[in-house]
């Protein structure tokens, strides 16, 4: 992501400095964790869902995203994003729903790049890594330097890891239209020891925690199950807990992304090469639909009455 820029990208990222400043801690959400685990987040725009995508896919991938959402593209570039020998091409796709980081390797990914859901950019990155292993999380990428900063992974219990990262030049993204939720499936003996977790180093609160949401909304109508939102100032969260029996592609979603008007769109999506896999569907006060978009990347799409 996060990282692979290299020099190429500095420019580029310096371009759009003017656009907006970055934010500050105060940005966080309230929490009745302690200040230090507020201040690790800078903003929602900076946090990136990690897109991998079928190798030489990495330019159809985002032309199909920008076409669907809008925004632009910084890259792509070659560089080495890893702390072992590997090359990918490497491309920060900037968009009003949501900020990507996109990678198209040449080579074999080396593990355990590719479990890592997300890269979250960070105030201090050596105080990220003592927080999360005080919050229960295990460091399972020790700090290492990218081209242009460094990062670490972190894991969760429940085996959710996290990229986070620093720039050596602070970067500036424009503020989103709207935040993408981090679409979590958690089962119910992993998600106690998450939400302890993941709620202290985020410094996150429970918005909702519906315990008998609509099963429709993850394929399984006339079922229920347990649905919680969450905040923090790394954005939006949503835990799906369930017993495991979930139809595809559920649970292959990373993201969901909210929109104004969910059919055009899907409109647009399809008409720029990608594919609804599910949907749409009306649960609640929320239309929703999975797309598949070129290269693999599975995503929900959403848009709230």
């Amino acid at each position: 992501m996060t990282k692979g820029f290299a020099r190429r990208a500095i420019p580029l990222v310096a371009a759009i400095a003017a656009l907006t400043a970055i934010p500050t801690a105060s940005m966080a959400q309230a929490s009745t964790t302690p200040d230090s685990h507020r201040q690790l987040a800078v903003g929602p725009q900076y946090d990136t869902t990690h897109v991998y995508v079928a190798p030489g896919t990495e330019q159809a991938f985002a032309a199909s995203w920008v076409a669907t959402f809008g925004g632009s593209t910084l890259g792509p570039v070659a560089t080495q994003v890893t702390p072992t020998p590997s090359r990918t091409m490497s491309e920060l796709v900037l968009s009003p729903v949501g900020t990507l980081s996109l990678f198209d390797y040449t080579t074999p990914v080396p593990y355990p790049f590719g479990t890592e859901r997300t890269g979250w950019l960070v105030t201090d990155l050596d105080r990220a890594v003592r927080t999360a292993k005080a919050d229960g999380a295990g460091v399972t990428v020790s700090p290492f330097a990218d081209p242009i900063g460094r990062d670490t992974i972190v894991q969760f219990p429940g085996g959710i890891s996290a990229q986070l990262y620093v720039h050596t030049t602070a970067p500036s993204y424009p503020a989103l239209a709207s935040v993408p939720e981090n679409r979590l499936y958690l089962s119910p003996d992993a998600v106690g020891d998450f939400l302890h977790s993941y709620l202290r180093f985020t410094g996150g609160r429970i918005v909702s925690d519906d315990r008998h949401a609509d099963g429709a909304a993850i394929g399984l109508p006339g079922t229920t199950y347990r649905l919680l939102h969450l905040t923090s100032g790394f954005g939006a969260t949503t835990i799906t807990v369930t017993d495991g029996h979930l139809p595809y592609p559920f649970g292959r979603d990373l993201t969901g992304y909210g929109v104004s008007d969910l059919g055009a769109t899907l409109a647009k999506a399809k008409a720029a090469g990608a594919s609804v896999l599910w949907g749409p569907v009306s649960v609640g006060n929320r239309d929703s639909a999975m797309v598949q978009f070129p290269g693999g990347y599975i995503a929900e799409l959403h848009a709230d009455r």
